[in-house]
């Protein structure tokens, strides 16, 4: 049975299907292997960039046919292993296309190839597990259906690069609840993906600490055994000190600032250590300078805020450093006048940015004066900065109308 899409979407896909696309989905049904392999390898090529293809070929059925052939074992590895590679493929279109994969059970026959022992067919399972689980439709809880899923995944970790980036970014979109922490704790999730903070590839040392960013949230037992670990005779802050260094690329720089704030909130690094004063907030400062992506900027001072909120030092040590607080003050400047007349898509980026921004700045103002009655002062003596509140609160709650 085909899987479908949304009503309204699947009348207006199946009004354009064409023959070309029929003609894929019957290939698939060949008697001959070789013309079933050539006709999922055509198929793939068909599909690269092309949703309105993807959408075609999972309304006419193609997908649960590619399962099936998938969790073939008379299937050849090639056979099986372009399989994944088409339904990978069709995962990087629509949210609908993730729905409609979801409801044909592919994740279950995905991790069930994962027990193959063909490292080509389980890296190719893997990107698309990893594609479909990144998408905000897919319910993570999915992965911890099966209790053996975990153990299996984190025991696929040694075999390659690939295994390495796909899983752990895996892990890190789907560690939502403390109980997924837990889960992915008590199986070793901290010693397994340790060592791959010193990988040789980029990519897998930032998923592997994009993975300890969302294990050390609010998670105090992560974060006491973190501080303790030791990553090639280095212990584990030091390694996030490192990637704060300003020659490290800003995604690092902020990711490894945000496990070392989740590390102090949690209480496993004190306020006054080094790492946090001298190397975390600075770095947080910095990543809400005006030359900084407006998202970094977001995260940035929700970040920095979230990490003084409780303690009145740093929240003084932050107000005089690099003219923080006029620095937010920038927050509320999007989007400019200029972009509207000489740029239209940084306007649209900077009207999706904006309340970002401003909440951002908001977030940041009240956990540096939450406190101090002279950084308050310093906050409202800001050049305009009461207009722009009072602006920005009376386009929030505008007044009754007579």
């Amino acid at each position: 049975m085909a899987c479908l899409l949304e009503a309204p979407l699947r009348i207006s896909v199946l009004s354009e299907v064409t023959a070309t696309s029929r003609h894929y989905v019957d290939r698939l049904f060949d008697p001959d292997p070789q013309k079933v392999l050539q006709g999922v390898i055509d198929m793939k090529n068909a599909v690269i960039g092309n949703n309105k293809q993807k959408a075609n070929l999972i309304v006419l059925g193609a997908v649960p046919r590619l399962l099936y052939l998938l969790q073939q074992s008379s299937s050849s590895a090639e056979l099986r292993t372009e399989c994944a590679v088409v339904l990978g493929s069709l995962a990087m279109g629509t949210e609908n296309n993730i729905k409609s994969l979801v409801d044909c059970h592919i994740i279950p026959a995905l991790l069930q190839g994962l027990l193959c022992p063909d490292l080509i067919f389980i890296e190719a399972c893997l990107r698309c597990l990893r594609t479909v689980f990144i998408s905000p439709v897919t319910p993570v809880q999915l992965l911890y259906t099966d209790p053996t899923v975990i153990p299996h995944l984190m025991s696929l970790l040694s075999r390659s690069l690939r295994t390495q980036e796909y899983i752990t970014q895996i892990f890190s979109h789907c560690c939502k609840t403390p109980e997924h922490q837990t889960v992915l704790f008590n199986h070793g999730a901290i010693q397994n993906i340790a060592p791959l903070l010193i990988s040789p590839s980029y990519k897998v040392r930032m998923q592997a600490l994009k993975c300890f960013s969302v294990l050390a949230y609010e998670n105090t037992q992560v974060s006491m055994t973190l501080v303790n670990v030791l990553v090639d005779g280095e212990l584990l802050s030091q390694v996030f000190v490192r990637m704060m260094q300003r020659d490290k690329p800003i995604e690092m720089q902020l990711t490894a600032a945000k496990c070392l704030t989740y590390m102090c909130r949690a209480g496993a690094i004190r306020t006054d250590d080094n790492c946090i004063v001298l190397k975390t907030l600075p770095c947080l400062v910095r990543m809400c300078s005006k030359e900084r992506l407006l998202e970094e900027r977001v995260e940035g001072a929700e970040t920095l805020a979230y990490l003084m909120e409780p303690d009145v030092e740093l929240q003084r040590i932050a107000s005089v450093t690099d003219h923080l607080v006029a620095m937010l003050a920038d927050y509320f400047k999007y989007p400019s006048s200029v972009s509207a007349i000489t740029d239209i898509k940084r306007l649209d980026h900077d009207l999706k940015h904006a309340h970002e921004l401003r909440q951002a700045a908001f977030k940041l103002y009240a956990s540096l004066g939450s406190n101090d009655e002279d950084i308050r002062k310093k906050i409202t003596e800001t050049e305009n900065m009461m207009d722009r509140i009072l602006i920005v609160y009376t386009f929030v709650n505008p007044p009754p109308c007579d």
